[in-house]
């Protein structure tokens, strides 16, 4: 993928140089509460860096003014022209619309030149922010999952059990709104 530009953002591949910016926001436990990691140090975070240049589903998104990354969007292909969609920012960033216009210009990009049948997306139901994030962009809630996944573990070792919420968004649904 060639870089996607918006009005204020660049989406592109992750950089080397990357790796203070995503050391900024990773390392954040209130970023990363929903993840299935913990808070990142700076060594995890070059390493994570060095991935994520090598893996084609993860793109930078970065101010256009002065290339800061400011966040990351996952974008994996499955089966049947089905891509997951993730995406994490840094608070710094939250709240200002960056997050909607880069992921309405993947979903763009995805649908009319990747030939994307279908793009689902999942989250946790107390992360208010990323489920309205999903149906601000006219993604549909397909369904709650009830205690179906872990990341963490407690102090007793037993896993930290939570729910998901399911969205997908298929590409006829996408060019009618």
């Amino acid at each position: 993928m060639d870089n996607l530009n918006t009005e204020r953002l660049i989406i592109r591949r992750f950089e080397e140089n990357d790796w203070k910016d995503l050391y900024e926001y990773l390392s954040d436990d209130e970023v990363v509460k929903f993840e299935p990691y913990e808070a990142f140090n700076s060594e995890q975070a070059k390493e994570e860096t060095n991935y994520r240049i090598t893996d084609d589903a993860f793109y930078a998104v970065c101010l256009k003014d002065n290339n800061k990354l400011i966040g990351n969007l996952y974008f994996c292909k499955g089966d049947f022209n089905t891509y997951e969609l993730g995406y994490v920012f840094n608070k710094n960033y939250q709240n200002l619309g960056y997050a909607t216009e880069s992921v309405k210009a993947l979903l763009d990009y995805a649908f009319a030149k990747l030939g994307a049948r279908r793009v689902v997306s999942m989250c946790n139901p107390i992360n208010t922010a990323s489920w309205k994030l999903l149906e601000r962009l006219k993604f549909r809630r397909e369904g709650h999952l009830l205690k179906n996944i872990y990341f963490k573990k407690d102090n007793n070792n037993n896993p930290i059990w939570q729910d998901t919420y399911e969205y997908a968004v298929l590409a006829e649904e996408w060019f009618e709104n």
